[in-house]
C-alpha cells in the first residue's frame, strides 16, 4: 500500500453547510494535486484520496444531475 504524501494532521478539513448535524457527511481538504476525503464521524479512519481531474468529474457530474434519482 501506497503511503499518502501528507500529514493527516496537517490537513485543514471542511464539510458543506448543508450537512447534517447528526454527522452523516463526508470532510473535504485540499491535497498536493487533488482532494481527500473522510467520513465525519471517524476523523481518525480511512481517507480517500482523489486527483483533481477526478475531483473535477466528480463535481460537474453532482452539478450537472448525474447523481439524482
Amino acid at each position: 500500500m501506497t503511503q499518502p504524501l501528507y500529514d493527516r494532521a496537517t490537513l485543514v478539513w471542511r464539510k458543506a453547510a448543508y450537512s447534517a448535524s447528526n454527522g452523516s457527511c463526508v470532510e473535504v481538504a485540499p491535497i498536493a494535486g487533488g482532494m481527500a476525503v473522510r467520513d465525519s464521524k471517524d476523523p481518525g479512519g480511512p481517507i480517500l484520496n482523489y486527483t483533481d481531474m477526478e475531483w473535477f468529474a466528480f463535481l460537474h457530474g453532482v452539478k450537472n444531475g448525474e447523481f439524482d434519482q
